[in-house]
C-alpha cells in the first residue's frame, strides 16, 4: 500500500497535462490524467483523488462545470483551479463556486507539489480562509 497523494489532472493539453503527471509522480506523487470533463467525472471514482487540478478552460464541458458537478459527488474533495486564460470573473465564479483556490499557469513544479501536500493532508489551501 502506498502513501503517495492520489491527484487527478484535468488538462485539454495533453502534453501540458503528461508532463506534469511525469513531474509529479517523480515527486513522489500517483497522478491519473484525464483530458476533458467527462473523463475526469468518470476517473473520479476510480482513482478516488485527494485533489484534484483542474483547467478552467477546455472544449465541451468547462472547468467551472466540472467543479460544480465534482463538489456534488464529492463536495470534500479540494480541487485546485489552474489556469492559463482565466479572468478575474473567472476567478471570483471558481471560488464562489468552491474551488480551493484559483491559480495561473505556469506554476513552479516545487510550489504545486508543496501545495498538493499541504491541501491533500487538510482539506484546505494553506494561507486560504474558510
Amino acid at each position: 500500500m502506498t502513501n503517495a497523494i492520489r491527484v487527478l489532472l484535468v488538462d485539454d493539453e495533453s502534453e501540458f497535462v503528461e508532463t506534469l503527471a511525469e513531474r509529479l509522480e517523480i515527486r513522489g506523487f500517483e497522478p491519473a490524467v484525464a483530458l476533458n470533463g467527462a473523463a475526469a467525472l468518470e476517473r473520479l471514482a476510480e482513482t478516488r483523488p485527494q485533489v484534484m487540478v483542474l483547467d478552467l478552460k477546455m472544449p465541451g464541458m468547462s472547468g467551472l462545470e466540472v467543479l460544480r458537478e465534482t463538489l456534488r459527488k464529492a463536495p470534500e474533495l479540494p480541487v485546485i483551479m489552474l489556469t492559463g486564460h482565466g479572468s478575474e470573473q473567472e476567478r471570483d465564479e471558481a471560488l464562489a463556486s468552491g474551488a480551493a483556490t484559483y491559480l495561473q499557469k505556469p506554476i513552479d513544479i516545487e510550489t504545486l507539489s508543496k501545495l498538493l501536500t499541504e491541501t491533500a493532508s487538510t482539506g484546505a489551501v494553506p494561507g486560504e480562509e474558510a
